[in-house]
């Protein structure tokens, strides 16, 4: 399982004690070093839907151009988008095998991890 997102984040911190406390293995890859790949972020869409993936609360998002707020919500040309501004992918953002799951609540971990 691989746990995606930015390290110094207060969800992520939620996330990763949740997963410490239960004893729940995962390897976390943060998304500003070493970043994402475009074949990782390809597949990343394969598994859950972009728009479930950007976060359009961000100050990011607001930072973005009207064409560049367009361009991030198309498949086509998300992806280098996304890489350019990590911090628009919502955290944490949770592979493990062929299912995604993207923010943290405890009820959802309980439900995927338990």
């Amino acid at each position: 399982m691989i746990v995606y997102g930015i390290k110094n984040c207060d969800t992520m911190k939620k996330a990763f004690t949740w997963l410490d406390k239960h004893q729940i293995e995962y390897t976390f890859q943060d998304y500003r070093q070493p970043g994402l790949s475009t074949e990782e972020l390809a597949g990343i869409l394969k598994l859950i839907d972009l728009a479930e993936i950007v976060n359009k609360r961000s100050t990011s998002w607001r930072a973005l151009s009207d064409a560049e707020k367009e361009a991030v919500l198309n498949v086509d040309s998300a992806i280098a988008i996304l890489q350019a501004h990590p911090t628009l992918i919502k955290r944490p953002l949770i592979v493990n095998g062929d299912q995604a799951m993207v923010g943290f609540s405890e009820a959802s971990f309980e439900k995927a991890f338990l």
